[in-house]
């Protein structure tokens, strides 16, 4: 099982495969727009703009597990997203990270990255980065800003053949 077998759904609730995205690099996040880490989506835009989309993509799944800080509805979360940080990569369907009912992708991602205190997601704007050939490279805490992916989303995208 790798990175290209899981199915998700867009923010419309149309199921897209993981595998349109073979051969990019990948950087998939949870994301939320209360959260005190809502302005990384600047950063994340930023990286796009840069290197997306022929080679690199941002997939952010917004999810409420935490502290309640995703209580808008998919459509609202899309619009926040583009009116305030002018997102253009895709945000798809708002998920669960952790738990009974976490989403397929984010307990192979949580399995793939553990932590020294188990695998579980810690907060929102957790940010998982996935090489052109679909292996979990590494998971990046919260905190880690956008911007200081720069350089290890580039090595990777100079990878791409």
């Amino acid at each position: 099982m790798n990175i290209y077998d899981f199915v998700v759904k867009n923010n419309m609730g149309k199921e897209v495969s993981l595998s349109e995205y073979k051969g990019k690099v990948l950087l998939i996040v949870n994301t939320a727009s209360k959260c005190g880490f809502t302005p990384q989506f600047a950063g994340l835009q930023k990286l796009y703009d840069n290197f997306g989309n022929e080679k690199f993509e941002i997939l952010a799944f917004p999810c409420n597990q935490f502290a309640n800080q995703e209580p808008k509805t998919d459509e609202e979360i899309k619009t926040f997203c583009t009116l305030n940080y002018g997102v253009t990569f895709p945000i798809f369907k708002k998920i669960e990270v952790n738990g009974q009912n976490a989403d397929p992708l984010f307990v192979y991602l949580r399995e793939k990255t553990p932590g020294l205190l188990g695998d579980a997601i810690k907060w929102n704007f957790t940010k998982f980065l996935i090489d052109s050939n679909g292996n979990v490279i590494k998971r990046y805490a919260p905190s880690t800003k956008p911007e200081s992916l720069e350089a290890k989303i580039k090595e990777l995208i100079d990878q791409v053949n």
